[in-house]
C-alpha cells in the first residue's frame, strides 16, 4: 500500500492562505494609492510591510519544509536525503538573494 503524502505546512494551510489574502489585499492597497497618487513615502512604507509579510510566509513555509519534507527524507537518507538537502539550500540561497 502507497503512503501518501502531504506537505509539512498542511495544518496550518488555513494560516497560510490567510495570510496570503491579507498580503494580497495590500498589494491591491498599493495599487489605489498609486492610482490615487498619494506620497512616495506612504506607498515604500506599505511596499516595506508587505515585503515584511511575504518573507514571513516564505520563512513559515521553509521552517515547515525543513521540519518534515527534509527532516523526512534525511531519516530514510540515500540520494533523496542528498536532493532535498540540495533543493532546501537552493530555496535557501533564493531567500537570502531576494
Amino acid at each position: 500500500m502507497e503512503q501518501e503524502h502531504h506537505h509539512g505546512y498542511i495544518e496550518n494551510k488555513a494560516n497560510y492562505l490567510n495570510r496570503l489574502k491579507r498580503i494580497e489585499g495590500q498589494a491591491r492597497g498599493l495599487q489605489k494609492m498609486v492610482d490615487e497618487e498619494k506620497y512616495c513615502i506612504d506607498i515604500l512604507t506599505q511596499i516595506s510591510a508587505m515585503t515584511s509579510a511575504l518573507e514571513s510566509v516564505a520563512l513559515g513555509l521553509l521552517d515547515e519544509h525543513l521540519n518534515h519534507c527534509v527532516l523526512h527524507a534525511a531519516q530514510q537518507g540515500g540520494e533523496e536525503a542528498d536532493r532535498k538537502i540540495q533543493e532546501a539550500s537552493r530555496a535557501i540561497a533564493r531567500l537570502v538573494r531576494s
